[in-house]
């Protein structure tokens, strides 16, 4: 009698997206001050708007509520995205959709907009994703993720576009990384 072997265990994944073992899933962290500032932006929103509605004597059932409606609406605006990365893809979760990315069969990675920079990547098969830049630089297991997915793309000749953002991404998770790293004392 031989011995069974088992496959490693899932954290996570998403047998969906990959043609392989489906290995670890990296969540991005550090979006809790985010969706604070969401529900503190609404929550202003509805105060203001309430206390100038109170002070006209227009405040009713009908204005209250369409007030609500608007602070829901900000609220859902400025929710940040839910990004979530295996080996070879990436997910960004919205409001009302999730968009999927192979990240090992990339086209292009653009930078879009200079003041509120988007990170948009468009994949062989037609899957495009926008993240912001900072999630990035602020999550090393993430950065690992893509920067791999990226690699392989290149390995495979399918990357077109983006070679210097993916470049400029690196050096800022690398400077990131070493300001950590000097403010802790180990460098």
């Amino acid at each position: 009698m031989g011995r069974r072997h088992s496959p490693p265990p899932v954290v996570g994944g998403d047998r969906s997206l990959g043609h392989g073992p489906v290995h670890e899933t990296v969540r991005a962290r550090g979006r809790r001050g985010d969706r604070r500032w969401a529900i503190g932006c609404a929550c202003a929103v509805l105060a203001m708007a309430m206390a100038a509605e109170a002070d006209t004597g227009e405040l009713g059932v009908l204005h209250a509520l369409a007030t609500c409606a608007v602070a829901l609406v900000v609220a859902a605006l400025l929710w940040p995205a839910k990004v979530t990365a295996g080996e070879g893809w990436l997910s960004v979760r919205g409001v009302l959709r999730t968009r999927r990315v192979r990240t090992d069969a990339l086209v292009a990675v653009l930078l879009v907009g200079e003041i509120a920079a988007g990170l948009v990547l468009r994949d062989v098969h037609g899957g495009h994703a926008e993240i912001d830049p900072e999630v990035v630089v602020a999550d090393p297991l993430l950065w690992h993720l893509l920067d791999t997915g990226v690699r392989r793309s290149l390995e495979r000749g399918t990357l077109r576009t983006g070679r210097r953002v993916v470049a400029g991404l690196g050096r800022r998770v690398d400077d990131e990384a070493g300001a950590i790293l000097r403010a802790s004392g180990m460098r």
